[in-house]
């Protein structure tokens, strides 16, 4: 209250001084407006004190007053004071940040709202090819790369990266990933993984060529082991022994298929050449191969709750499907049940394969998909734990998702979820001519 205070003193001793002329020339009403303009006059004076002051941009040169105007300058010179060093703080802090980015081995590009380019460090130039004349262009026009040009204009950022080719290097094969940050600001990160997708190819090429190269001694193997466990005049002590070969020789032979058959999926050399499937027809096949496998199985229940068929692939379809029903059949104990149901909701279709087996735990779901891992259940037949590797991938290529859902103790849930794209309502009549 000390600058009020100051101030209606100024206010008392202007009103006693005007009070004093005012009798002393018996003119009240004038003396009053004399006081009341010089009243005026003061605060205009320190307004436009403060107006030089803040025009001047020198925070450090406060302006002296008087009453609530000697508050009022210091209040703002503190407040100037504190954002001045709040500015310097963000700079260095915009100064680390940059020096951090600029060591970075990745090309970082930081976007404006309309994703122009701020700002880019050395490796961006050097990865996609950014000069210092870009800043401020859309990032869009110098990377002129259609699925890169979609991935902005989607504006979804948190799916998968993107991989394109180097604008700027020969031969190198970049893996971009958008970061939305800050007030519709984005941080363009591009990772050089020529040397990962290198690796990928060899290991996928070396499965292909040794998967393919034991294909054929297997099947001469499996031919002479069946011929010997036929013959008559084999011993019966040998007979055992060929026919336990026969049924390791034919696990091989499956697992080399599942090897030949995902690889060919994560290659991507087939183009995908979508056809109409009639869903149910193939359920329906799927359920009677499955109930021959094991004659003594849990019973496997199919509910067609609508005859929605789907655009696609039908082997690799049938595939995924089958390694799903296959599956459940394993795990579940022959008292159990195997629920697979078909369902159309409306925004897409739905295949859920359950089963009452014994479950799984929490933390193998996030790794079931990974080719080769298993997971040990008591009661449950080994696989070669590609099956599930094989599906996801095949529902990667018909742009849908699989989900796995399990409680230990109550079983397992398996869903394939298409999207409105793929469901077909009505068939085409080839489609259900082909499929009766």
């Amino acid at each position: 209250m000390s600058p009020w205070r100051s101030e209606l003193s100024f206010v008392l001793l202007s009103l006693l001084f005007g009070a004093f002329f005012a009798k002393l020339f018996n003119q009240a009403s004038l003396v009053l407006w004399l006081c009341l303009v010089s009243y005026l006059a003061r605060h205009l004076f320190f307004v436009n004190r403060l107006l030089a002051w803040l025009q001047g941009g020198r925070a450090s040169q406060m302006p002296q007053g008087d009453g609530v105007w000697e508050e009022i300058y210091y209040l703002i010179f503190r407040l100037r004071r504190r954002n001045k060093r709040r500015k310097k703080q963000l700079i260095q802090m915009l100064e680390r940040f940059r020096t951090a980015t600029a060591a970075l081995p990745d090309a970082t590009v930081v976007l404006g709202p309309r994703d122009e380019i701020d700002w880019f460090n050395e490796a961006a130039g050097q990865l996609l090819g950014l000069r210092r004349g870009d800043i401020g262009q859309q990032i869009g026009n110098l990377l002129r790369y259609p699925k890169f040009t979609d991935y902005l204009k989607r504006k979804d950022y948190h799916q998968a990266t993107i991989g394109i080719p180097s604008p700027a290097a020969e031969n190198v094969q970049l893996e971009i990933r958008v970061v939305p940050y800050g007030d519709d600001l984005r941080l363009l990160v591009a990772q050089d993984v020529t040397q990962l997708r290198f690796m990928e190819r060899v290991r996928t090429d070396f499965i292909a060529n040794v998967s393919h190269e034991l294909r054929t001694p297997l099947t001469v193997l499996k031919g002479y082991l069946e011929t010997l466990s036929d013959a008559d005049a084999t011993p019966p002590a040998y007979l055992k022994v060929f026919r336990r070969m026969e049924e390791q020789t034919t696990r091989m032979q499956s697992l080399i298929d599942g090897l030949l058959s995902l690889t060919r999926l994560e290659s991507g050399a087939h183009a995908l050449v979508p056809k109409p499937v009639d869903v149910p027809a193939l359920l329906k096949l799927i359920r009677e191969e499955a109930g021959l496998l094991s004659d003594r199985g849990p019973e496997i229940e199919l509910r067609l709750e609508t005859q929605a068929g789907l655009m696609g692939a039908e082997p690799e379809l049938r595939s995924a499907f089958s390694n799903l029903v296959v599956n459940a059949v394993k795990y579940t104990p022959p008292e159990g049940r195997v629920t697979v149901r078909w369902r159309d909701e409306g925004q897409g279709a739905r295949l859920d394969v359950e089963d009452t087996g014994p479950g799984i735990a929490q933390e193998h779901l996030p790794r079931l998909t990974e080719r080769f891992y298993r997971v040990d259940v008591e009661g449950g037949k080994s696989g070669s734990g590609l099956g599930l590797a094989i599906a996801k991938h095949v529902m990667a290529r018909h742009g849908a998702e699989l989900k796995i859902a399990s409680t230990p103790g109550k079983g397992s849930c398996f869903s394939c979820c298409f999207g409105e794209q793929r469901v077909i309502r009505a068939l085409p009549l080839a489609a259900q001519a082909t499929a009766a």
